[in-house]
């Protein structure tokens, strides 16, 4: 009897020590997938690529302040509605911008329809100042993004659609936006959803490699996705009986009380 007990005692010690087994690959950039490589290597930030449905403010500067007044919208809003200048500084709410429509073009006071699909910001910017130069002396634009988007899935501590007005994001730092992985996100099969020449693609990040600074898919762009799996343990937990655990954790305890009944007994 003493000894069968003792038999049954050392089996549910050894499931219980397999279940409290660490996991692996837990800390972020630890290992090196390519050992070749001397150092890490920092990615090329390029910018994101203009989309449709992207929301910029564009604002020109030049040395003649009046005659740049019709290339920005606030200024030849104040020119067009000078009795509502004042309540309208008061009450500007939401921003004024340039909104890339379905074709891929914005209109552009004065210069009229610009196509931008595709462009950078740096691009766009040189190719505004070069159309500018008619008009002006040694224009300057500026462009910001107002409504660049993300999405950060699975298992993470706070998933959802991520609106930002800096377009100069990282991989680390969407993550960060959602909180963080789960202990139950699988860190080496990160999947990126990116939105290639119109066609959606989906790319493997592999965030304990040390060199995904120096990744190409490093920076996020606009309308983004990112999904963390789940990792084999919660795959496996999730195709368990519920129950399974609540029973381990009363044969346990019946294991236990069994062992001191034995050790009065004697």
């Amino acid at each position: 009897m003493n000894r069968l007990f003792l038999i049954i005692y050392v089996l549910f010690l050894l499931l219980a020590t397999a279940a409290c087994k660490p996991k692996e690959n837990m800390v972020y950039m630890e290992s090196d997938r390519s050992a070749a490589e001397a150092e890490v290597k920092q990615a090329i930030y390029e910018g994101t690529h203009l989309q449709p449905g992207d929301f910029l403010d564009i604002k020109v500067t030049a040395y003649d302040e009046f005659a740049v007044r019709p290339f920005n919208l606030h200024s030849m809003n104040q020119l067009t509605n000078p009795g509502e200048v004042q309540a309208g500084q008061a009450a500007q709410t939401s921003p004024q911008g340039y909104l890339v429509d379905n074709e891929g073009y914005i209109i552009f006071p004065v210069l009229g329809k610009i196509f931008v699909k595709g462009m950078t910001m740096g691009q766009l910017r040189a190719d505004l100042e070069s159309k500018l130069l008619e008009y002006l002396s040694d224009p300057l634009v500026s462009i910001r993004q107002l409504n660049f988007n993300i999405t950060v899935l699975g298992e993470v501590k706070a998933p959802g659609r991520y609106t930002s007005t800096s377009d100069k994001i990282t991989l680390l730092q969407a993550l960060g936006m959602a909180g963080d992985m789960t202990d139950y996100g699988d860190r080496t099969r990160v999947k990126l959803v990116r939105n290639e020449n119109g066609i959606d693609q989906t790319h493997i990040i592999d965030f304990t490699d040390r060199n995904i600074t120096g990744s190409p898919y490093y920076y996020m762009q606009q309308n983004d996705v990112l999904y963390v799996e789940p990792d084999i343990i919660k795959r496996k937990s999730a195709n368990v009986d519920p129950n399974r655990n609540l029973a381990f954790q009363i044969g346990g305890v019946v294991l236990g009380l069994a062992g001191i009944l034995i050790t009065l007994l004697k």
